[in-house]
């Protein structure tokens, strides 16, 4: 007796076996990972905050891991050079991740670019907002916040402040500011903290607007802190008032987080977000966090990307209301 078996087109059983062999490697893959040092791109300049505060993280975070995670400082465009490099050109392997400040959140709003927030990247963790504040010189004529913006309202134009680069959270900190109190001030943008807190130091801007960069300078009598940008007053400077309490109606923390390329592996994304959850409730991280005045700001793989996708929403209409909007 002849015995007929059905046909199988050899394109299609190819494709079968294909389709299993590279499911077999992807879980491989994730079983393996991470089997070399993971670099986390920092889009500041070493010296600042943001960089003090991610090489702490990463040096407790790459305990959990069991790979070195080596911080690659790659400055520029108000913090958005590195993550969109990294987007555009780095494999979704798990080996490249990067720093997403709010900024991210903001260029596309105000200028055409190459890469899409809600698209581009594999959203891994948050973890932690700043503290903003408005510094000066010691020898500033400026002793309060009040001072400063009555400069401003006499000499319009003439009065400039420091930031770390057009669409940043210091930036648009005192751009709101300025329309709420109805005044016009000079912005400087720079690439980071530690560039426009040597230019501030030189006597080359007359006011600072960043995170707690400045601290051991305010600290230290070198600086004098004339505004914080929280809800409350910090614990760290009670006697500097916020922007809010003196009736200038901004509150900012501008919380970020770590992300990768999209199409990651959502097996590597989650080893990527517990080794870096366990860093984040490390009593060591917690201390570098007091130290920069900074708070804890947890959100899982899944709610971080809900957030960044409500967030940039939120976003378009700051920059809008700022009149910063693409032309």
């Amino acid at each position: 007796m002849t015995i007929h078996r059905p046909l199988v087109h050899r394109s299609l059983l190819r494709g079968v076996v294909g389709t299993a062999l590279l499911a077999a490697a992807a879980g491989s893959f994730a079983q393996t990972y991470p089997s070399r040092p993971v670099t986390l791109i920092v889009p500041w300049p070493a010296g600042g905050s943001t960089d003090r505060h991610l090489r702490g993280l990463a040096e407790i975070a790459s305990k959990h891991l069991g790979q070195n995670i080596v911080v690659e400082n790659k400055p520029g465009g108000g913090g958005t050079i590195g993550p969109s490099q990294m987007a555009l050109s780095a494999k979704p392997d798990g080996y490249t991740i990067s720093q997403f400040p709010l900024g991210m959140l903001r260029i596309p709003h105000m200028q055409k670019s190459a890469w899409n927030p809600l698209t581009d990247f594999s959203y891994i963790i948050g973890v932690t907002g700043y503290t903003f504040g408005l510094t000066v010189r010691a020898d500033s004529p400026y002793k309060s916040f009040n001072d400063y913006i009555e400069a401003a309202r006499k000499a319009p134009g003439k009065i400039d402040y420091a930031s770390t680069g057009i669409g940043t959270t210091p930036h648009l900190n005192i751009e709101e500011v300025a329309i709420n109190a109805k005044v016009t001030l000079n912005h400087v943008p720079f690439k980071g903290n530690a560039d426009s807190t040597q230019a501030l130091l030189g006597g080359h801007v007359m006011a600072q607007s960043d995170a707690t960069g400045w601290d051991k300078y305010v600290d230290g009598g070198q600086m004098r802190l004339l505004v914080t940008f929280g809800e409350t007053r910090t614990k760290r400077w009670p006697n500097v008032p916020t922007a809010k309490e003196l009736g200038y109606g901004v509150v900012s923390t501008s919380p970020y987080g770590i992300a990768g390329p999209k199409g990651m592996d959502p097996a590597v994304v989650k080893t990527l977000h517990d080794a870096f959850k366990k860093a984040i409730d490390d009593p060591k991280h917690l201390e570098l966090l007091a130290q920069l005045s900074q708070d804890v700001w947890y959100l899982n793989s899944e709610d971080y990307t809900k957030w960044v996708r409500d967030t940039f929403g939120k976003e378009k209409a700051l920059i809008d209301r700022l009149g910063l909007g693409a032309k």
